[in-house]
């Protein structure tokens, strides 16, 4: 609100200058040396060459402030995979690149604007072309791109690429993206993933996994999805509904998950959780984060309602494509845990498959049904559902 004030102060004063110079401006009719022509003259030219500058000084003037106030960039220098500082160092030559071309384009466009301002009988300088100028600001340009689209071309492949030996040990994850949601699917111990289709989606089978499938018998779920450190994860991602992207910032990942395919992503993680959150500048963080809430829950218990709770720093997967009135709120909590503390979260939760939730929900369904079953309707029923559970078994 500050902020729109002082906004609105700044718009009001340069109103009321504008105003009063056309006041000064009436005044002056009549006057000798006044130029109503409308007609630019060199002192008009002289004062605006000046304006430029002033300008120009305004522009670098700000950009000091930012980098002052605001050039503490908290993601640079925080990757927590293996291949982040590739795609940081990237971002930081660019924003080097773009600091030192804007800085010098703006000198020189100000200074000529100033140098070349329109003087009484001075003629402007015509030629078709010249080879040399145009070779300069051709060629330097062209070489820095080059590199830079060099260096991304081997930064994306060195990330992308995954040679078969690191594939067979990398641990399989299915993301499976839906307006507001994501959901993972482990592959379980064969770490192979079953087949999955949207016309298999049914009941508790909400990712609509086919249950015949071999692959698919020791699939599970999970409600926040957990990693190891230190081993290659491989994700398959799916979308059931618009396109949604997958996209982890503090592992530098992102891949759009898109209706009708499969994408895929993989990187290996190298913080922890508990180690991220043992960082400087991550404890900095959320203690200024917390000390914004108290000051907001204290307002809040002022007018009777409830506190908020203190921030704790997680690792998150957000959906960074607008698919729908929720997507802000289209995240799920990452883990990344030792691997012995992964070992043990597996141990804990793969026994929870898909294909068991389907014979227990059928089960259930059955056993709700059986004391109202009087007629060959009700009958047929449960015929249909046992037939669902018998899907559910491999096949040999």
């Amino acid at each position: 609100m500050t902020t729109f004030l002082i906004l609105t102060v700044v718009v009001l004063l340069a109103v009321a200058l504008w105003q009063l110079t056309k006041i000064f401006d009436l005044t002056q009719v009549g006057g000798g040396n006044v130029n109503d022509t409308q007609i630019a003259n060199d002192n008009d030219n002289k004062v605006n060459g000046y304006l430029m500058f002033a300008f120009l000084g305004f522009i670098y003037l700000t950009t000091i402030l930012c980098l002052l106030n605001y050039s503490d960039l908290p993601l640079i220098g925080d990757a927590a995979s293996e291949h982040g500082p590739q795609v940081d160092n990237l971002m930081v030559i660019s924003l080097v690149l773009i600091f030192i071309v804007q800085t010098i384009t703006q000198a020189l466009l100000h200074y000529f604007a100033f140098k070349y301002r329109g003087k009484q009988g001075q003629k402007a300088l015509y030629f078709a072309d010249n080879n040399k100028l145009e070779f300069i600001w051709s060629i330097i340009p062209a070489i820095v791109l080059a590199g830079l689209i060099l260096y991304g071309l081997y930064a994306w492949t060195n990330i992308m690429f995954v040679d078969e030996k690191d594939e067979q040990d990398a641990i399989v994850i299915e993301l499976y993206a839906q307006q507001f949601k994501w959901e993972a699917r482990y592959a379980g111990a064969d770490n192979v993933l079953g087949k999955a289709n949207v016309r298999y989606i049914e009941g508790v089978n909400n990712l609509g996994v086919d249950l015949s499938d071999p692959n698919a018998q020791d699939d599970f779920t999970a409600p926040e999805l957990h990693i190891p450190k230190g081993k290659r994860v491989v994700f398959k991602m799916r979308s059931q509904d618009v396109l949604h992207s997958a996209y982890m910032p503090h592992f530098r990942a992102q891949m759009n998950c898109v209706p009708g395919m499969v994408t895929s992503f993989s990187f290996v993680p190298s913080m922890t959780t508990a180690e991220m959150r043992e960082k400087p500048d991550m404890i900095a963080k959320v203690s200024n984060i917390n000390a914004i809430r108290a000051k907001k829950s204290e307002k809040l218990v002022a007018d009777g309602q409830t506190a908020l709770d203190p921030y704790t720093f997680d690792y998150l997967l957000l959906c960074n494509k607008i698919c729908g009135a929720s997507h802000y709120n289209m995240q799920m909590k990452i883990v990344v845990d030792t691997p012995e503390e992964y070992a043990a979260w597996l141990k804990e939760n793969s026994a929870k498959t898909i294909v068991q939730a389907v014979k227990t929900a059928a089960a259930e369904a059955k056993a709700s049904e059986a004391p109202a079953a009087t007629s060959q309707d009700t009958s047929s029923t449960a015929g249909k559902d046992t037939t669902v559970v018998a899907q559910a078994e491999p096949k040999h």
